[in-house]
């Protein structure tokens, strides 16, 4: 969870002539897939594609989906700060897990765009519980891939591979031993 604060500030009502005074606001965000389906039942695309071309309202909108603070004034979110966006911004592309991978085979065609509900299907299929819904959405997708990858049938190395393997092992054994054969 990233909390923030949005800093108040002196505000003019046109319809009653008055200056009123915001106050500072405390948000409370979670990048979630909750906040990913939110996001996409209102604008009907996928978040996570394309995301270079989203309008500021798009970006802005996602923020209050990321909101669990409840009871939040809207005028709060017109005075988010760059320094505020640039929080969010980290936090959204944090891992948030210490696990990483090694991609040696970059996918081939064009592939799906990702959307929420197919987020809950692989969480279905890999029988991820529906909690896990809660989750920084990052550390979620590195649950998924984990499982995939943990899933997967394990692939036979090459002959040539287990040669090579096999000469590096037999190499260090002679240098260890000092012998030559």
């Amino acid at each position: 969870m990233l909390r923030i604060v949005v800093k108040g500030c002196e505000m003019f009502d046109e319809e009653t002539f008055e200056v009123t005074q915001a106050k500072d606001t405390v948000l409370c965000l979670e990048h979630s897939l909750i906040s990913l389906a939110r996001w996409e039942s209102k604008w009907h695309k996928p978040f996570l594609e394309n995301m270079e071309n989203r309008t500021y309202e798009e970006d802005i909108d996602y923020v209050r989906c990321m909101t669990i603070t409840q009871n939040v004034d809207p005028t709060v979110y017109s005075r988010l700060s760059r320094e505020n966006m640039k929080d969010i911004v980290e936090y959204m592309n944090d891992p948030m897990t210490a696990s990483w991978f090694s991609d040696t085979k970059a996918p081939k065609g064009k592939q799906k765009a990702v959307t929420a509900e197919l987020i809950y299907y692989w969480m279905i299929s890999l029988e991820i519980p529906v909690e896990f819904e809660k989750w920084h959405l990052n550390r979620l997708l590195t649950l998924i891939k984990v499982c995939n990858i943990e899933n997967a049938p394990k692939k036979k190395m090459r002959k040539g591979d287990i040669y090579k393997q096999n000469r590096a092992l037999n190499e260090a054994r002679r240098k260890s031993l000092g012998t030559r054969g």
